[in-house]
């Protein structure tokens, strides 16, 4: 990015793994609650920082495209922005051989808290009183546990995606 504008070529590539994002997601719909979104999210921040949000959001806004902004996707608008603020405030300098147990334990804490971080929307959008949303929470655990376990083994694919765009990123 120079003078806070995007040159064409992370425009392509922002584009272009919004799009994975995205395909990863609709491929994966078989399983419901298994995807690689948060490894995704997760090994984008790590490499591209700041600019992760470009492929997260538009990971969201394809998401909205072609499934429907409808009031379940309102909460996507800050539910990944989560993800991405807590891989911020990882240290840069994780030592080599815990990366991957830090990395896979972050994006299974984001699948546990899915339904939990999703609750505030659905209460405003739907005038749930406190112990109703409470109720949606607990009533949504089984799929949160099948989304938090899945996001730690799916998240052993974090560094290797790492590596490989870090790579990408100086050798093109």
């Amino acid at each position: 990015m120079k003078n806070g504008k995007l040159t064409i070529r992370e425009m392509a590539v922002f584009a272009m793994l919004g799009a994975l994002m995205y395909a990863s997601k609709m491929i994966m719909e078989v399983a419901p609650n298994v995807h690689l979104l948060g490894v995704f999210t997760i090994a984008f921040t790590v490499v591209y920082r700041k600019k992760a949000l470009y492929p997260i959001y538009t990971y969201v806004l394809l998401n909205g495209i072609f499934c429907g902004f409808a009031t379940w996707w309102i909460p996507y608008l800050y539910l990944w922005a989560v993800l991405w603020g807590a891989t911020m405030l990882l240290p840069k300098r994780i030592p080599e051989k815990l990366r991957p147990l830090v990395y896979m334990l972050l994006c299974a804490a984001h699948g546990f808290l899915f339904g939990t971080l999703y609750a505030p929307a659905q209460a405003l959008l739907y005038g749930l009183s406190f112990q109703k949303m409470i109720a949606w929470i607990i009533s949504g655990l089984p799929w949160d546990f099948v989304h938090g376990v899945s996001n730690f083994f799916c998240g052993i694919l974090i560094v290797p995606i790492i590596k490989i765009l870090t790579f990408l990123e100086k050798n093109l």
